[in-house]
């Protein structure tokens, strides 16, 4: 295993080709002075020079790929080599592969410019302006391909990592739901009992007894509060790291002028006197007047909308009516099933359904604790 995880190392890969290449240029270069061919000779030495950038082609490709095309370009002056080789074309690639956007654009055309600027000078007759097209023509196809190719790679590789990112974070907010409803469906439902029966108890309990009233009105407020706190708990659990958590995003009732505002088609009618209500509470009441809102205009394009929010002594009413068809199903999203959570969370109830006389009808029903 270390063996394996050794070979795949960006490093030692990179190495290991240029140690490659070297070997070749080495044994190019040896043959070609025994033979007494000096060009064939020196080709090869630079051959070897121009693959030592790519040891850096991953961190510095922009420097590595402008290295191997400045010894490329000088020994085709020098008339020891007569195009681009196969150093080069990896330099390219890592380019697009390791940069992006500008640099890659600003770093290829200034290859490309160099490169078609010495195929004017090898290729053009002044009796023949034709003469340097085809070169030049060349020389942007062979700059353009690995370029591109490397790009593709790279972006190929970013939306893999992208989705592998978006899994895990779905399967994190998926277990925060899970734990969510197990939190509220044993440890909620237990506390409540208990609030309950101690406060069956405290009632029925006769006057005399003042420490055993006391204890159990003690008993009931512990209770009620732990609710509270749970309450708030589940709503941490089930916040997306998409939006993230409500508090932070300034959803709340007071916002709701500004939400129906932009339904167009809605209207808001606010009884009672209007008062803070627990954080939770407060987000409940603005996220199911926003999911109503925006499946009246997506199941009942045109429908008008109206939105009614009750201030009673211990609890909040929301309604939203629409005259709509009465399509029934959920949005996108929480969609119905969402609302019905999140008022669970809060003690609360939702009903949801089309109206006798057309329309359609989100109601919620979200109690006050009593401190």
């Amino acid at each position: 295993m270390r063996l394996i995880a050794f070979l795949r190392s960006p490093r030692v890969q990179d190495t290991a080709l240029v140690a490659v290449f070297a070997l070749v240029s080495g044994l190019g270069a040896v043959s070609g002075f025994l033979r007494g061919a000096g060009h064939d000779a020196w080709g090869a030495v630079v051959f070897g020079v121009a693959t030592l950038p790519l040891l850096v082609r991953r961190s510095r490709p922009v420097a590595a790929t402008a290295a191997v095309a400045l010894v490329n370009l000088a020994a085709q002056t020098g008339g020891l080599t007569e195009s681009g080789n196969v150093p080069l074309v990896i330099a390219l690639y890592s380019l697009g592969r390791y940069t992006a956007g500008r640099t890659t654009a600003i770093t290829a055309g200034a290859v490309t410019l160099a490169y078609m600027g010495m195929a004017v000078y090898g290729f053009y007759e002044p009796g023949r302006p034709q003469s340097a097209v085809g070169p030049m023509l060349s020389v942007v196809i062979g700059i353009a391909l690995p370029t591109i190719v490397g790009q593709l790679v790279r972006l190929r590789a970013e939306l893999v990592e992208r989705g592998q990112q978006e899994r895990a974070e779905a399967a994190v907010r998926a277990e925060r739901r899970r734990i969510a409803r197990e939190l509220h469906d044993v440890v909620a439902h237990h506390l409540s009992v208990i609030n309950a029966l101690v406060g069956g108890a405290r009632a029925v309990l006769p006057p005399e007894p003042a420490a055993a009233r006391e204890a159990l009105a003690s008993a009931e407020q512990t209770a009620r509060q732990a609710l509270a706190e749970m309450r708030q708990l589940l709503h941490v659990l089930r916040a997306d790291d998409g939006d993230g958590p409500d508090a932070a995003t300034g959803v709340g009732v007071e916002r709701l002028p500004a939400l129906v505002e932009q339904s167009r088609n809605a209207s808001l009618q606010v009884t009672g006197t209007p008062r803070p209500l627990p954080a939770s509470v407060d987000h409940a009441v603005y996220r199911v007047v926003q999911e109503a809102l925006t499946n009246s205009r997506k199941h009942a394009p045109g429908a008008r909308a109206g939105v009614r929010l009750a201030y009673l002594a211990d609890a909040v009413e929301v309604e939203v009516l629409d005259d709509g068809p009465g399509a029934k199903g959920g949005s996108s999203g929480y969609g119905l099933s969402g609302m019905a959570e999140r008022v669970a969370l809060c003690g609360g109830r939702l009903e949801t359904g089309s109206r006798r006389h057309g329309g359609f009808r989100v109601y919620a029903y979200l109690p006050l604790e009593q401190q």
